[in-house]
């Protein structure tokens, strides 16, 4: 699909990859763009630049997103791209045993649970229409491991099993689907964690090139959109030899922790 003329909503769009996603759509010619984040401030701010509006949402509460996706209708009429972006991460420090049960509640609900409840909201009015796509920001983590990260491992992985089910049942009814797979991106998240740490082994991308990749991805109607080039090759050698492959990030493993 391309961007110019679309309306399009993102989660987490007040900072990071939601808020470049923001910046390169409206760049694009997007028609309106809807700013979702549980920061207001920083989402009235972005949408402000982009000339969208913002919302205070939960993506973890299904209530407020089927709010988001009915303002957005009631503004513009319809929602051609829902990129269900808003993700976070937890360390786990003493082991992929030591998160707590609140901790891990709290990652699947937003790292996956936000998905259906935002494909759950849109569906019906894209498949009135007989168009729409969704972009899922998942992980080169949902396609191979998070060394330090159980929960985010988990978690990415079944983002892109969301994806992968949504673009399967729906795709006969005009729905596009895209998993958007990057390794480390400089974001606040990766700040905050003191860096990309074994993802940035590939380098660490900035936000605004990673937005190129979307764009481009989302042209062709690709599935994957993987802004590191190098996970396609990872993906092969773990399929090819599994048991050399976790090896080798046993290894991997101990290198870094």
């Amino acid at each position: 699909m391309e961007i110019k003329d679309k309306v399009i909503v993102v989660t987490g769009g007040a900072s990071g990859i939601g808020e470049a996603l923001c910046g390169r759509f409206h760049r694009e010619g997007a028609s309106g763009i809807a700013v979702a984040d549980l920061n207001e401030e920083d989402a009235f701010r972005v949408a402000t630049e982009v000339h969208g509006f913002a919302m205070k949402v939960d993506v973890s509460v299904e209530g407020e997103m089927v709010a988001l996706v009915e303002e957005t209708q009631k503004r513009y009429g319809h929602i051609d791209l829902f990129c269900s972006n808003a993700g976070i991460f937890f360390l786990d420090k003493e082991g992929s045993t030591s998160v707590s049960n609140e901790d891990w509640q709290r990652i699947w609900e937003v790292n996956v649970m936000a998905h259906v409840y935002a494909a759950r909201a849109a569906l019906p009015g894209m498949i009135e229409r007989k168009t729409g796509h969704f972009l899922i920001t998942a992980s080169a983590a949902g396609l191979l491991s998070q060394i330090g990260s159980a929960p985010y491992s988990v978690t990415k992985h079944a983002a892109v099993g969301f994806a992968e089910a949504l673009m399967i049942e729906h795709g006969h009814q005009g729905i596009g689907v895209s998993a958007l797979c990057p390794q480390a991106v400089r974001t606040g998240m990766t700040d905050s964690l003191g860096g990309p740490g074994v993802a940035g082994l590939d380098g660490m991308l900035e936000a605004d090139a990673l937005t190129d990749s979307v764009v481009e991805g989302l042209s062709e109607n690709l599935f994957l959109i993987l802004p590191h080039p190098e996970v396609r090759g990872y993906m092969q050698r773990k399929t090819d030899n599994y048991e050399r492959w976790l090896s080798g990030m046993q290894r991997l493993r101990n290198k870094f922790v």
